[in-house]
């Protein structure tokens, strides 16, 4: 503000002189007396255009070093929401939110902040300058910057609202629209739904270029109010400064200069009608912004901090879950125990909340009813950050980022070497795979992993998860998007791994079960079954018909 301050008065300054310079000089005085306005010239000059620079350079510093906290702030306040509370959130919208909203509010710290404090303080400054010629001069020059600074933005601020809303919520549409079609691409033109996403992206454009438009209609209708101001200014000042000068109370020379100091003085006002129609906008995209970081996240931190324990036993009981109340409970009085060593397998059909147990053990999600305790205490009496780092987990939907299979396995443990990396991808039986790569280790897989087959994906995040070796481990249908034989083959090999460590399988799919220590069967997020392979099969129940079903469509026969 005091540099854009200084600007303008340099501005004012230098128009002010040159026309008293001018005007004076016209009287042909000696030398001498326009000597100073000479150096006031050349300093004013000299000045404007080094505090203009200064004044640039640090606005846009600011803005741009906010704008970079802004987003790194965002990212910490959306990281605990997750998974959550951004269920209900699209992807592209949210990306919306930390990139074009985030840029929108460049507009509020460089044209809505600053302006407003350098037109007050040269409002004061121009107003008492001039009422050293005549009160009437500055109470006029008075009423014309604040019709300029604050009655015409107040007027463009009406206008331009429901178009600034408008546009805010259009961009975030629109970004939401692309993102899907990135993503969704490879289903769009399965099903024969290029043309209709394309006139959906189309007429999204297309309103948005009409918001634009009407934008642009409102801030010319300000430019041409804020020019028709300052001449009314000026035929107002001229009105009462030619007769000041012909009855001798103003100096005939100095009719230039407050003419002149008029029409500069507009320049603190005039970027304000601009300030306040980019207001509205920028307030959306801050209330868009802050209905992210302002929600409270469905998990939080204890505040007394437990030391992660020597066990890591885990036992659960009566334990009750459901994602919202207007859903059905996902988990019903469920009672289990894993001690180290030992692996529990839960199986299910589809639906029946196997799932749900791996959200509330890594504390995505908190349980409402019974207790799960991890090493004698509490699940969540520990930190979110210590209790994750205790589980390794292979989801049967495993995020892969685009960069190199290194690059993602890295993800697990950054300073591994290469022997650790070989020894897990030999594990997960993909290491042959890998050497056949042109560019082995670096080779690049695409976005999500999809230069990859889903066999391949899914072995590259059992490596993920070798390569972590946490304590515990969570395999949620650990072998999703295998075929039969390696399934066998990376379960087996699994299995032999889990054994070492407190295991928990969630899957439908069961394969080499005879020889985890316990099996529970969920239907409904019950537990209708439980006991080992053997003593489930001669029960002739759930898991009986689960398991003969799947040899049937195996092509195996039923003992």
């Amino acid at each position: 503000m005091l540099l854009g301050a200084l600007t303008v008065a340099a501005g004012i300054g230098l128009l002010s002189t040159s026309a008293y310079l001018i005007a004076r000089a016209a009287l042909h005085p000696s030398i001498a007396e326009l000597q100073v306005a000479i150096v006031g010239v050349r300093f004013f000059g000299i000045a404007r255009g080094v505090f203009r620079y200064l004044e640039r350079l640090q606005t846009h510093d600011t803005a741009f070093r906010l704008l970079a906290r802004l987003r790194v702030w965002f990212y910490e306040h959306l990281e605990p929401l997750a998974p959550a509370r951004l269920l209900t959130k699209r992807i592209g919208d949210l990306l919306s939110r930390v990139v074009v909203d985030v840029e929108t509010l460049q507009h509020f710290f460089v044209r809505v902040i600053t302006p407003p404090g350098v037109a007050v303080a040269m409002i004061f400054a121009v107003t008492l300058f001039m009422s050293r010629f005549d009160l009437w001069l500055s109470a006029q020059l008075l009423f014309f910057l604040l019709l300029v600074g604050l009655a015409i933005p107040l007027l463009t601020n009406r206008l331009a609202r429901p178009f600034g809303e408008r546009e805010v919520e259009l961009r975030s549409a629109l970004n939401a629209a692309l993102v899907d079609g990135v993503q969704g691409n490879a289903d769009i033109l399965a099903f024969e739904q290029g043309p209709s996403h394309l006139d959906f992206v189309s007429n999204l454009t297309t309103d948005i270029a009409g918001t634009r438009e009407r934008n642009a209609w409102v801030a010319g209708f300000s430019i041409g109010l804020t020019g028709l101001a300052t001449n009314l200014a000026v035929m107002a000042t001229l009105l009462r400064a030619i007769p000041l000068v012909q009855f001798g109370m103003l100096e005939g020379y100095l009719l230039a200069v407050v003419v002149i100091a008029t029409i500069a003085s507009f320049e603190a006002v005039a970027p304000l009608p601009d300030a306040f129609q980019h207001l509205e906008s920028s307030l959306t995209a801050a209330r868009r912004f802050f209905e992210i970081v302002d929600a409270p996240p469905a998990v939080i931190d204890p505040k007394l901090h437990t030391p992660l324990p020597e066990s890591t036993q885990i036992r659960a009981a009566k334990l009750a879950f459901r994602y919202a109340d207007a859903l059905p409970p996902a988990l019903r009085k469920l009672d289990f125990d894993i001690a180290p060593g030992r692996i529990l397998a839960v199986i299910g059909p589809s639906g029946s909340g196997k799932s749900s147990i791996a959200h509330l053990l890594l504390r995505f999600w908190d349980y409402s009813e019974g207790e799960i305790m991890l090493g004698g205490n509490d699940l969540r009496s520990y930190r979110l950050e210590d209790l994750r780092s205790l589980f390794s987990v292979i989801s049967q939907d495993t995020y892969l980022f685009h960069g190199s299979i290194r690059d993602n396995l890295l993800y697990a443990k950054p300073d591994a070497e290469d022997a650790e990396i070989f020894a897990a991808l030999e594990q997960a039986q993909l290491l042959t795979f890998v050497h056949t790569l042109p560019q082995a280790l670096d080779t690049p897989i695409g976005e999500r992993g999809l230069m990859l087959s889903g066999g391949e994906r899914q072995r590259l995040a059992i490596a993920r998860a070798l390569l972590r070796d946490a304590p515990i481990w969570i395999a949620d249908e650990p072998t999703a998007n295998l075929d039969p034989l390696t399934e066998h083959e990376v379960m087996r090999s699994l299995i032999g791994l889990m054994r070492k460590r407190t295991s928990l399988l969630l899957t439908h799919r069961l394969i080499e079960l005879e020889t985890v220590d316990e099996i529970l069967v969920l239907q409904e997020g019950r537990v209708v079954e439980r006991g080992d392979h053997s003593l489930l099969l001669k029960a002739h129940g759930l898991y009986y018909r689960m398991w003969s079903h799947q040899r049937q469509a195996d092509g195996m026969e039923i003992a």
